[in-house]
């Protein structure tokens, strides 16, 4: 520890790994929010003044009318 770095990396290796890092975290971050909106847009964990059921309803109208364009 003569060099007063705890890690035992040099300065070039220290701001490479936080590079590194800073980098990695974007990417976790990018994938949770779009997972959380897809997850959103799938079952809302907040739903409208009529409930869940109201929801429910929008979601099998809409899966009959998709289903109708395939046959």
């Amino acid at each position: 520890m003569k060099d007063g770095s705890l890690s035992g990396l040099t300065e070039a290796e220290a701001k490479e790994f936080h590079t590194i890092f800073m980098t990695s975290f974007f990417l976790f971050v990018a994938v949770a929010v779009v997972a959380h909106i897809l997850a959103w847009m799938w079952r809302p964990w907040l739903p409208g003044p009529g409930g869940y059921k109201a929801a429910m309803d929008g979601i099998q109208h809409l899966a009959s009318v998709s289903l109708s364009y395939l046959t």
